[in-house]
């Protein structure tokens, strides 16, 4: 006889944890915008100006890079792009349509190479899983630059300009941002240099409410006050609150902005977020600091 396992937990829509620890992130939320999640494959031929690529790095992640098509006679070095996708580090992939179209777009229409990494995802992997892996890509970034043996050689990168290196990373990835940031800063990353971050609604918040989480006003199908809860509860390190320094970087329990050696910082809040005051709170430290 076969037990049947049961739910422990469930995020509406997105995902839902069994007892057995497994999980199901299969979309069974409003069938309108489930294109939004759809995988999109490779394709190494020019489409629309740019081609996508699948990599496996030195450390076993997996990259998407996305390389626009060479103008005629152009011969330029291209600023790199690190992508961490959002999905509350429990789900969402670096392959799924809705990242496939703004960073195709962003690749051919900034001239850049963009590197987008497949982060391992919670419950299975709790922080700082995803941010060993989004760091593990900035130092293969080192090595393909230094010609490590170890690295093997990219096509994709071989017009890269490595004195131009961004981070850029929406919702969680906005936390992936300014942790690899941070960790970038105490190392060296030669001749590797950190060009600037860009946190694009970042996951900043505290375990108290803050006003805009308090009115509703802006919850969503796509975020509500539960989903942040949950998703959290799942990803942070167990027996960790809001207030960890990966999810709250502005507050106590991190370490000091000022102490950290950061490059130059663009942040962008939605006027309707639903946790805008937090991440305003960490811009305005930033401000304060000369790094926005």
């Amino acid at each position: 006889m076969v037990q049947e396992k049961k739910l422990v937990d469930q995020v509406s829509g997105w995902l839902s944890v069994f007892d057995d620890g497994s999980v199901d992130r299969s979309w069974t939320g409003p069938p309108e915008v489930e294109f939004m999640s759809k995988r999109v494959e490779p394709h190494e031929r020019f489409i629309n100006g740019v081609a996508t690529h699948d990599l496996t790095i030195n450390s076993g992640l997996t990259v998407r890079v996305y390389e626009p098509e060479r103008k005629q006679n152009d011969d330029m070095k291209l600023p790199v792009v690190l992508h961490f996708h959002g999905g509350g580090f429990c789900i969402s992939e670096y392959d799924w349509a809705m990242y496939y179209h703004v960073y195709a777009k962003f690749a051919c229409m900034a001239r850049a190479v963009v590197v987008s990494v497949k982060l391992r995802l919670a419950p299975e992997h709790r922080l700082p899983a995803a941010i060993d892996d989004s760091f593990s890509a900035l130092l293969w970034l080192r090595s393909l630059a230094r010609g490590d043996e170890s690295a093997e050689p990219s096509r994709e990168l071989a017009r890269a300009d490595f004195d131009r290196v961004f981070l850029i990373g929406d919702s969680s990835g906005g936390n992936l941002v300014h942790a690899v940031a941070a960790r970038a800063g105490e190392v060296d990353l030669s001749p590797v240099r950190l060009a600037g971050a860009i946190p694009v609604h970042p996951g900043f918040v505290r375990s108290v409410r803050s006003d805009s989480e308090k009115r509703k006003e802006f919850e969503t199908p796509f975020l509500t006050l539960d989903m942040v809860d949950k998703f959290l509860a799942l990803a942070l390190p167990r027996g960790s609150t809001k207030d960890h320094q990966i999810t709250c970087p502005m507050g106590e329990a991190a370490p000091p902005l000022s102490g950290m050696k950061l490059p130059p910082y663009m942040v962008a809040v939605a006027e309707n977020d639903l946790i805008k005051d937090t991440e305003m709170e960490f811009c305005e430290g930033m401000k304060k600091l000369g790094r926005i």
